[in-house]
């Protein structure tokens, strides 16, 4: 490690000054994968859409940082840092073959996560690691301002810069010598040069157009997100935080008037010493009562919902779903809430009533997730009536992520486990939801599902604003459209909805199609180039 020291008879001025002028110790593999990654930055992403450039970068990341890492460090003997790394793995995998913006979403995260247990191996919060990288990579750039600046005048520096420089000027006056004396002498060589100097002369002239303050400004963002990436200085701040909290709620003497704790507390006293049995019965009379009100509800919808549901002529099957759905959540999570305000400290401890007050709270989670149920069939059926949608995707998923939430709940009642531990157990629940959605092949599962002769209405204009690789699914079961009764081609979020008879609707479909055929043939290039586009491609045209 590289110690630096200030001279202590120096003034506060000086000090400041020469601590401010301390660059970060770079590795001689840093200081060559920097320029090199801000170059790779910059040919892989500039103009360009997301595919195999990010992946490619990603890996460059992630091998930079392998590399880099000791044999002795403790980021190797950390399960998050090999679970991140294998996310970042697989998610890089799925931006090359689908390239939606679940995978690279997945990708990024994954990556900024990764470098964040990188700083700090013995973070356990996905969202600290997550804080950690960003904190620490904001701090890397000021380290390297100082290989910017050029260094001072001087009689020693200016005599190392006249040896250097005959050093190198000596070769090259000897080389154009030689080269001028080889173009008199032969003319088969004076040709090949000159072809040479056109080349290098025609590419100049197309580098400088395409050098501009935009082009520029896109370099140093690459720069500047490469060194973010490669050079870690540490930060405490989060782990400081982190190590503060425990995975159990534990009882302790504290906030007492006496010097035996860890905390003393010498003010005034105004609780009463009845004050807990008081919220016992609270707590007991909100179970209990909203338990009976939620039994209702559960029995009203179990005999609507789950059995022989078939909704009436006039029935607003949007609003039923709809606005049913966000409440039903939505009072999910206010049950969740409170059970946690509850069994935030000392009821965990009041043992007259404790044991009533757990099942209390079990049954009302219990009743909950019965009513998690309910969405999921509200949600099933708007699925089965008008077709498939990305929120109505995003229901299931969000449902995984609340029937978890109440398992979660469910630990902290019977094992007294902490709101620390269930904010990291269900961190890695929605991170493993999210490399599921990278996963998945969405838009063509969609697609499929409402191209379907029992639907009599389509939305075509939601399924022609998906990804292009969307197109040839589109043209291989357009003969659905004529058992269509109303097709919708105006785009999502219109304002006026435009519908289309099934002729005009393949004639729509068929213009798209060779419009991104022609598209691809053209302007695509390797950096955006995603293994799904190219396959419905190439499998369309072999058609």
């Amino acid at each position: 490690m590289t110690t630096f020291t200030v001279n202590p008879a120096a003034g506060p001025a000086t000090a400041a000054t020469t601590a401010r002028r301390i660059p970060l110790p770079l590795t001689a593999l840093q200081k060559l994968l920097l320029p090199l990654g801000a170059v790779l930055f910059d040919v892989l992403f500039y103009r360009q859409g997301v595919g195999l450039n990010l992946a490619l970068y990603t890996l460059f990341v992630v091998a930079a940082t392998l590399v880099g890492l000791p044999k002795h460090a403790a980021a190797w003997r950390s399960g998050y840092f090999r679970l991140l790394l294998a996310g970042t793995l697989l998610s890089a995998g799925a931006v090359l073959w689908y390239g939606s913006a679940a995978a690279w979403l997945a990708c990024v995260a994954s990556l900024v996560m990764l470098l964040g247990f990188v700083n700090q191996p013995h973070l356990r919060l996905l969202a600290f690691a997550l804080l950690t990288a960003l904190g620490g990579a904001a701090r890397v750039l000021p380290g390297l301002l100082p290989y910017l600046r050029l260094p001072s005048a001087g009689a020693g520096r200016w005599g190392r810069t006249r040896f250097y420089g005959r050093l190198l000027l000596a070769p090259l006056a000897v080389l154009v010598v030689f080269h001028f004396l080889f173009v008199l002498a032969n003319p088969r060589y004076e040709a090949l040069a000159g072809q040479v100097l056109g080349w290098l002369g025609d590419w100049l002239l197309a580098l400088l157009p395409a050098i501009s303050i935009l082009h520029v400004l896109f370099f140093s963002v690459g720069f500047a997100l490469t060194a973010g990436a490669l050079v870690v200085v540490p930060l405490h701040f989060f782990q400081d935080q982190e190590s503060r909290m425990g995975e159990f709620v534990w009882r302790k003497r504290d906030r007492v008037a006496s010097l035996g704790v860890r905390r003393p507390d010498f003010r005034n006293l105004n609780r009463k010493a009845l004050d807990l049995r008081k919220e016992y019965l609270a707590a007991l009379a909100v179970f209990g009562l909203v338990n009976a009100l939620l039994l209702v509800v559960n029995v009203i919808d179990i005999r609507w919902i789950w059995f022989g549901f078939v909704p009436g002529p006039g029935f607003d099957l949007t609003q039923f779903v709809h606005e049913g759905t966000y409440v039903l959540i939505f009072s999910i999570l206010v049950a969740m809430g409170i059970v946690l305000w509850f069994f935030r400290r000392n009821l965990n401890f009041y043992q007259p009533g404790l044991a009533a007050l757990r099942w209390g709270a079990t049954i009302w989670v219990v009743q909950n997730a019965v009513l998690m149920v309910s969405v999921g069939l509200r949600n099933y059926y708007y699925i089965q009536y008008t077709g498939l949608a990305y929120k109505r995707i995003g229901v299931y998923g969000f449902l995984l992520l609340t029937f978890f939430g109440l398992v979660t709940v469910l630990l902290k009642i019977w094992q007294r486990r902490s709101a620390f531990a269930l904010v990291r157990l269900n961190s890695l629940a929605a991170y493993g939801l999210l490399l599921l959605l990278a996963l998945g092949n969405w838009e063509i599962w969609i697609a499929r599902y409402n191209l379907n002769a029992r639907f009599g209405t389509l939305d075509l204009g939601f399924l022609l604003e998906m990804p292009a690789r969307v197109l040839p699914e589109l043209a291989a079961r357009q003969q659905v459209l004529d058992g269509m009764s109303r097709i919708i081609i105006s785009p999502p979020g219109s304002y006026t909805e435009e519908t289309a008879p099934p002729a005009e609707a393949r004639a729509l479909i068929q213009r798209r199609l060779a419009a991104w055929q022609l598209n691809y043939k053209r302007q695509r290039t390797w950096q955006s180039w995603t293994g799904a586009e190219s396959a419905a491609f190439y499998a369309d045209a072999s058609q």
